[in-house]
Order: C-alpha cells, then sequence, then structure tokens
C-alpha cells in the first residue's frame, strides 16, 4: 500500500529540496531521501525536481512512501492519564519531557509508544500515518497538558474539522517574564522557521498566520500568570508570540535566556482545557485540569515573595 504525504514550504529563504526535508520525521537520512527523488517518488508542485531543487515559500510537496517504507514504532508499557474515553476517541494529559510522537532521531518513549501497548495500530486512526496513529494535533515536549487522540478515522476527521473552524477550543496556563498594563489582548503575527537557527520558529514576514489570545491572570512583580488560546495551532506558537513581544515564557530555554531562581521541566506552559462536540451526540464535552507541578512551584514562590 502506497502512503502519501504532503508538506507546505514555509521558508523565508531558498533552500534546497533534499535538506528541506531532512526535517521531516518520516526519513531516517538525507540518502534516503536522495534515492526516492531519484525514484520519482518525491514531487514538488506535482512536478519532478532534482534533490538540489531550490524550493520556496508555499511550494507543495508530495511524498509517495510504501506502507514498509516508515519506521516500525515499539509498542511500550507507558501508564496513560486518560481523562476522557469514549468508543471514537480520548483525551489524554501528557506529561513533561515526552514527545507525541516518534521521529527519525527518536522512536521510543513518545505518547504513540504508549497508545499503541493499549490500542494497536487497528485501534487508532491512520490517516496521519504510521509514525502518528491516533495524533490530532501535538503538544511539544516539555508542554504538559490535554490532547485528543482519535480511534476511528471518522473522529479524526470531524475533530480535525474542529480545531480548523476553531469550535474545539484549547486554552493554556503560562508564566511569563514582565508585566502588563491591559488585562487581555490579541497577538497576531505571522509565523515560520527561523532561517538563522533552524531548530527555532520566528515572527518572520511571509509566515503563517498566526493568532494568540492571552488573558492576565495575577501579577507579580516582573512577572504575570496568563490564560492563552490558540485561533491557529503553529509549532511553538504560545512561546514564540511571547516572546516576540518581550514576555518570554518562564524557563523556555529555547526562547528565553533569562535565568529563573526555581528551576523547572523547561517551558512553564500547560494545556489545562480542552472543549469539543462529541462524535456521536454532538454535545458538547469539557475538559479542566489543574495546574501541573512546575506551574504550581513557580506560583508559591512567586506569591512568598508579595
Amino acid at each position: 500500500m502506497i502512503k502519501k504525504y504532503i508538506f507546505n514550504v514555509q521558508t523565508s529563504t531558498p533552500v534546497r529540496l533534499d535538506s528541506y526535508l531532512t526535517k521531516e520525521e518520516i526519513f531516517n537520512s538525507r540518502a534516503q531521501i536522495q534515492n526516492l527523488i531519484k525514484k520519482n517518488q518525491i514531487l514538488v508542485n506535482g512536478e519532478v525536481k532534482k534533490a538540489s531543487f531550490s524550493l520556496k515559500n508555499e511550494d507543495e510537496i508530495t511524498v509517495f512512501l510504501s506502507e514498509d517504507f516508515s519506521l516500525i514504532i515499539p509498542k511500550e508499557d507507558i501508564k496513560l492519564d486518560i481523562v476522557y474515553e469514549d468508543d471514537d476517541m480520548l483525551v489524554v494529559n501528557k506529561p513533561k519531557n515526552m514527545l507525541t510522537h516518534p521521529t527519525h532521531k527518536e522512536i521510543n518513549s513518545t505518547l504513540v509508544n504508549a497508545l499503541l501497548f493499549k490500542y494497536g495500530y487497528e485501534g487508532l486512526s491512520d490517516i496521519n500515518g504510521v509514525m502518528r496513529p491516533g495524533i490530532i494535533h501535538r503538544l511539544d515536549r516539555n508542554t504538559s497538558g490535554l490532547l485528543m487522540v482519535a480511534k476511528t478515522n471518522k473522529a479524526h476527521e470531524i475533530l480535525s474539522e474542529q480545531i480548523k473552524t476553531k469550535t474545539a477550543k484549547r486554552k493554556y496556563l503560562s508564566i511569563v517574564h514582565g508585566n502588563f498594563d491591559e488585562e487581555s489582548g490579541t497577538l497576531n503575527f505571522p509565523i515560520g522557521r527561523n532561517p538563522k537557527k533552524p531548530e527555532q520558529m520566528a515572527v518572520i514576514e511571509g509566515g503563517k498566520p498566526s493568532v494568540t489570545h492571552y488573558k492576565v491572570i495575577e501579577q507579580f512583580k516582573g512577572f504575570s500568570f496568563i490564560e492563552l488560546s490558540l485561533e491557529t495551532g503553529r509549532t511553538h506558537q504560545i512561546r514564540v508570540h511571547m516572546n516576540y513581544i518581550n514576555h518570554p515564557v518562564v524557563n523556555d530555554s529555547l526562547y528565553n535566556k533569562i535565568p529563573f531562581k526555581v528551576k523547572t521541566t523547561e517551558q512553564v506552559l500547560q494545556s489545562y482545557y480542552l472543549s469539543f462536540y462529541g462524535i456521536s451526540d454532538n454535545d458538547i464535552i469539557e475538559l479542566e485540569i489543574k495546574p501541573d507541578r512546575d506551574i504550581e512551584k513557580v506560583l508559591k514562590y512567586l506569591r512568598s515573595l508579595k
């Protein structure tokens, strides 16, 4: 069986086709990518191109792979914190220091490994391929919280559409540097890959539209406890937007170099609230969890200084 993968190029500067694809988790090496290009299994805007072809922003890459090309993802008996479950889907509370799905560099100890142990491939949607069974959206490794997982393709399509049309609501808690003059606000800045630091995303001209809303919950001397909600779901969106307006997330080593006295498991950021329409009955399902240990630890410290 042949699987089709589509990638929409986001770049502010021209980049080689084979170089660009090395960041995608379905590949193990540039040599594999170059071999697929030679076999005409990788197209750019529907046309065969050489490995050295220079991609520009918004080009569309289509990759055709056989079912057995992808890595075999091991099933691992990792405890799942299931907050909600029915016949169509489930919502898990993903802990910090856990990838949502495997990459070509890391294929163990991810949420997918745990899901495969409990449900197997047959019990999860396959729309996103063998590397991401059941995965509709993702959380960064060190962002904890609520994450939807689809058991069936029908559920996957319905929940993905709810995210796209914004009928599914996602809210986050975070502690950031600095104080706000206003109680709430909206950040509308385009995000794309940082041309100078490819491991980072950044607000750049020509990036994808990205909208984040924030609301101040509590302020301290030099810090703020805030709630955030997303209209879009770009990689590192909250972290990039908050850093861009000079309110970086506490202990975010990728975007924030300001030292902080309290140690945490990386960025102080949690997906704490989720609402969506049920698959079978269309009733609204609302889920909310308590602040995680890192948020509680930092809040305790900041409140002790008042």
